[in-house]
């Protein structure tokens, strides 16, 4: 089950993640989101575990308690809502296309 883990200092690291998060259970993976541009954490992270009861279990005894002076928010993660590229007004113009101006190069 993957979990997510929010509200959490920028200085927190993988390392104390796992600790808190391994009384629960396994701990496939931990991934702390970064700024893609300074490499700062940005306070929030997914943690994979494969038991769902360890899982749940994780969820219900973090959520809302203090890590490091914070209340951390810790969940289910929800499923990345899907991007869409493209459609709209201008989704689908690549600019410069000059279709409608066919005869253009013959008067330059």
């Amino acid at each position: 089950m993957r979990i997510y883990v929010g509200n959490f200092t920028f200085e927190t690291s993988e390392t104390e993640l796992r600790q808190v998060f391994q009384d629960y259970g396994q701990i496939q993976e931990i991934s702390i989101i970064e700024d893609r541009y300074t490499g700062r954490s940005k306070g929030f992270a997914f943690i994979e575990m494969p038991a769902v009861g360890e899982a749940e279990a994780a969820i219900t005894a973090l959520n809302g308690k203090e890590m490091n002076g914070r209340t951390i928010t810790v969940n289910e993660a929800r499923p990345r809502p899907e991007r869409s590229f493209g459609g709209g007004e201008f989704g689908n113009r690549s600019g410069g296309d000059n279709s409608n101006n066919r005869d253009r190069g013959s008067r330059w």
